[in-house]
């Protein structure tokens, strides 16, 4: 094993220079990921009152009671 041969530089001094190098890769690689979270995030969020026109338009069965009864008013 010992040290490392000059090879092991040359891999190593040419990964630095393409994460850190030029016109800020890492961080433009580092926001595209934030924006994908936050874009991962606004697909989780649920809003309860279209929930019941969703079940309507596709024919979901009903999962509750309350549902069941706002499809019966409707």
């Amino acid at each position: 094993m010992g040290s490392m041969s000059w090879i092991h530089w040359v891999i190593v001094i040419a990964v630095v220079a393409l994460l850190f190098g030029g016109r800020g890769k890492l961080s433009g690689i580092m926001g595209d990921a934030a924006k994908g979270i936050k874009a991962f995030k606004d697909g989780l969020k649920d809003d309860p009152s279209d929930d019941v026109a969703a079940n309507k338009s596709t024919g979901a069965l009903p999962r509750t009671e309350a549902e069941k009864e706002d499809l019966r008013k409707s």
